[in-house]
């Protein structure tokens, strides 16, 4: 099983959640919640309205979101879900857990004795140059106070 931190659509209560939770696509289990330990700028961008985080680890602000275990099928279908690697690159980074809910896991599993930690995400590298500048979010909804509603994909 792989740790994966989500940020945007897939989190609960968000447009896309459901495909974690469809078995089709393997297996996602939710772990906890979580925030980077490095800030990234965090965006709405494109003309869909697409949460996305910008790989420029040290800018932007520390990004709240879940983690789950997912199974080797999921990550697959993740990959292909988020344009991996075009649209998106899958990275590791550190998060620092906020709440942890699988306490009967295996000990290799559990958060690092300083409450970290290292988790795959879906960011971007490759983006328009004025997306830095747009507004940095440190947790994202698809219905905010940005009244930036997401386009969801059967829309497009």
């Amino acid at each position: 099983m792989a740790r994966v931190f989500v940020y945007g659509t897939l989190k609960r209560g968000q447009p896309n959640h459901g495909v974690l939770r469809d078995g089709a696509n393997g297996r996602a289990a939710f772990r906890g919640r979580a925030r980077t330990v490095e800030p990234y700028p965090l965006v709405i961008a494109g003309e869909h309205n697409i949460p996305r985080l910008l790989n420029l680890p040290g800018q932007g602000r520390r990004v709240a979101g879940e983690i789950y275990a997912v199974d080797e099928r999921m990550l697959s279908f993740l990959d292909e879900f988020e344009g991996c690697p075009d649209m998106y690159q899958r990275t590791s980074l550190r998060v620092t857990v906020l709440e942890w809910e699988d306490a009967r896991g295996a000990p290799e599993d559990a958060p690092a004795a300083d409450g970290t930690l290292r988790c795959f995400v879906y960011s971007t590298a490759s983006y328009a140059p004025d997306w830095v500048r747009l507004p940095h979010l440190d947790s994202y909804d698809s219905r905010g106070a940005h009244g930036l509603p997401y386009n969801p994909r059967e829309n497009r």
